[in-house]
């Protein structure tokens, strides 16, 4: 005989629920995650159904977030059944309730007094009864409720929209806790449709990870997030999300690797793209700067063109939102290309465009410090050498203390390397110093940020 779990009333004080006090929950009455809550603690919907006099088929459309618990007396027979105290859930004091601590039967709407199914004929319940009871149990501990996963995408989305500006360590740990929430729902059995949603939604946020620990420097772990990123992409069935972050993956060694690495993602990227898109015009704009890094001269300009004809059809409007390519982040990339061709008369021009776009308060000050430190490979190539590394230095110091990452001290220490030995002293030596300084200043803050277990 299989003994029915029993609710221990200890847990209304000391149980949490996703790292919150159960006691939050039953302040504000949310009867759908009560109900979760006790089914993650063995108690099956059913049992809870029978204890609070509902029908199974309620508790679990209640579970489900498809039913909301507004009922005074509905709460109070919750607040018995379930041995809540009743200040718990502001219904007054204990014993100002007349309902009995068991409800082992029902008045139905009808008149008709019913006991709950698993009570009537001694426990007893046909196999077919007990299979459809199992399956609802399984479907309402797998289900998300519609406003839940509106909310979880409502949180990405304003991850996007301040993570260009915020510090990388602090994107990181708002980003975790996303993260955790959408692993504990993707491991249980979820709809198709929700699935795909789930999975979009883990896409983004892993792609931030990813390029958060890229500009930190941190590149195992963002090839890792990068890999997990395009993971849950192709498992989202959207062909724009299997674009972008494989557009964005591109990134990485580019300005950590090998740029031919970077080629070879940006062609993974144009090869799902089945229409034009801005992420497809990043992608054509992120293999020509890389072509052009490792001197394949004639596919770069190639890819150039490229990236212009995509944008042209299908390129953003002005924002400052993460993942987006509009006309200033395309000139962004297109100063690198210019740049590593050697073309300076080109890049200085589209910096200029660039930077006009980006205006005198950037809300994505990192984008400007890479134009400026473009601009200081091309005085280097020019051999102004002295204008090159106090561009450089200015670059870095522009920047908010917490964005002066990894990323952007690597770019600057190309710049310094650039320039010819002879030439390396003055401004040259005072931006290797103010570099070094830089690093060993992030070395002692702890720039990457644990994303815990």
């Amino acid at each position: 005989m299989i003994v029915a779990a029993q609710v221990d009333p200890e847990w209304w004080s000391s149980g949490l629920w996703n790292g919150r006090p159960i006691s939050e929950f039953l302040q504000r009455r949310d009867i759908t995650t009560v109900f979760r809550f006790l089914h993650a603690r063995g108690v099956s919907y059913g049992r809870i159904a029978a204890l609070v006099g509902l029908s199974p088929h309620r508790a679990t459309e209640i579970a489900k977030g498809v039913r909301q618990v507004t009922a005074y007396d509905v709460l109070e027979r919750v607040a018995a059944g379930l041995h809540i105290p009743r200040p718990a859930m502001g219904l007054g004091r204990d014993e100002d309730s007349l309902m009995p601590r068991d409800a082992s039967r029902v008045a139905m709407a009808d008149g008709m007094d019913r006991s709950p199914v698993g009570v009537a004929d001694g426990g007893q319940v046909s196999d077919l009864v007990r299979l459809r009871l199992g399956l609802d149990e399984a479907l309402a501990a797998s289900s998300v409720a519609p406003r839940q996963l509106e909310l979880i995408e409502q949180s990405a989305g304003e991850h996007l929209r301040v993570y260009p500006s915020a510090s990388p360590q602090i994107m990181l740990s708002l980003l975790a806790a996303d993260c955790r929430e959408v692993r504990v729902l993707s491991l249980r059995r979820q709809p198709a449709a929700v699935q795909a949603r789930l999975s979009g939604v883990a896409a983004l946020l892993a792609t931030m990870c990813a390029d958060a620990l890229m500009r930190l420097g941190d590149v195992a772990e963002a090839r890792r997030w990068y890999g997990t990123a395009i993971h849950a992409a192709d498992d989202s069935g959207e062909a724009r999300f299997r674009v972008l972050v494989r557009a964005q993956a591109a990134m990485l060694p580019y300005y950590f690797g090998d740029p031919a690495r970077t080629v070879a993602l940006a062609d993974a990227a144009l090869a799902v793209t089945s229409v034009a898109s801005s992420s497809g015009a990043l992608a054509a704009a992120g293999r020509a700067r890389a072509l052009a890094r490792i001197g394949a001269t004639e596919q770069a300009r190639l890819a150039v063109d490229q990236a212009r004809r995509l944008f042209d059809q299908a390129g953003d409007e002005d924002t400052d939102v993460a993942f987006r390519f509009p006309a200033k982040r395309l000139l962004l990339y297109l100063s690198g290309a210019y740049t590593w061709l050697g073309d300076t008369v080109e890049a200085y021009r589209v910096q200029d465009e660039a930077l006009r776009l980006y205006g005198t308060a950037p809300a994505v000050p990192i984008d400007v410090a890479l134009i400026a430190l473009d601009r200081s490979m091309c005085l280097a190539r020019d051999r102004r050498v002295t204008e090159a590394a106090a561009t450089a230095r200015d670059a870095v110091v522009d920047l908010p203390e917490a964005q002066r990452t990894e990323i952007i001290l690597t770019r600057a220490t190309d710049v310094a390397t650039a320039i010819p030995e002879e030439s390396q002293r003055g401004e040259v030596a005072t931006l290797t110093d103010y570099v070094r300084a830089c690093r060993e200043r992030a070395r002692r803050l702890g720039t990457t940020a644990a994303l815990g277990p």
